[in-house]
């Protein structure tokens, strides 16, 4: 698929990875619209990008995001690249200060990081099989935002390791099942990355974290990740796997 070609749902998208995902496929070409439950960012994030559409949409509510793909779709004139940009850190020891960590706390987390994956992925896939085939039988793509806590959880990562890992285990059987369609399913697991939970840092864990990167030595930018997104999309034998995008680094405990 060409980037000119793309007509792409972003999730997520009012600021960070998704807002640069955004970015890097309009500048390419493509058309977006932004999906995100943040009403004010999202708009100001669509209106810098030349007024293109946005959605409020909590990712975790399928009504919700059965009628914002919809409408998506509508306001693009087609779809066929997702990607799944929305999430929440939640952080929290199993055994806290205050106690164990309460299901309705590790519930959450599931249903935007995990459910709300499956969630736009379903939505978006039953559209996308309704696209005309390219000359090589693509219909459509659909990215999961994974990350290195998939594999190297940190204490208190517990919940949030979880969905990154589900996430990035689902790839493989949704590409498996969805390549009848010609829809591919990929994940990236970035490290750590500039976005506005890490800008929120004091300067000195913000060095402390690129430290501990081998090499480069400095937190990832998200227009790296968006890069990478627009590979994925161009080359097409990427399917059903997850991209580890690091540095090299492997968390360490804490």
């Amino acid at each position: 698929m060409k980037l000119n070609e793309v007509r792409a749902v972003i999730t997520g998208g009012a600021s960070g990875l998704g807002l640069a995902v955004a970015r890097h496929l309009s500048a390419a070409g493509g058309r977006v619209a932004l999906l995100d439950v943040q009403e004010a960012p999202g708009r100001a994030a669509a209106q810098s990008l030349g007024a293109v559409p946005f959605v409020r949409c909590d990712v975790g509510a399928e009504s919700e995001v059965t009628a914002a793909m919809r409408t998506a779709h509508e306001e693009l004139g087609g779809l066929n690249v997702l990607v799944n940009c929305a999430g929440v850190v939640g952080a929290g020891r199993v055994l806290g200060k205050s106690g164990p960590m309460s299901a309705e706390f590790f519930a959450r987390v599931i249903q935007i990081n995990l459910i709300g994956t499956f969630l736009c992925d379903k939505a978006a896939a039953a559209l996308m099989q309704h696209n005309s085939p390219g000359s090589d039988g693509e219909r459509g793509l659909l990215i999961h935002t994974s990350s290195v806590a998939a594999y190297e959880g940190q204490i208190g990562q517990a919940a949030y390791a979880a969905t990154k890992a589900a996430v990035a285990g689902m790839a493989l059987p949704i590409a498996r099942e969805f390549a009848r369609l010609g829809i591919r399913c990929v994940a990236i697991a970035p490290g750590i990355f500039h976005t506005p939970m890490v800008d929120g840092m004091p300067a000195e864990v913000q060095a402390s974290l690129a430290a501990q990167i081998p090499f480069p030595s400095r937190l990832g930018k998200p227009e790296e990740f968006a890069q990478l997104v627009a590979s994925v999309i161009e080359i097409q034998m990427l399917n059903g796997t997850t991209i580890r995008l690091d540095g090299a680094i492997r968390m360490q405990p804490k």
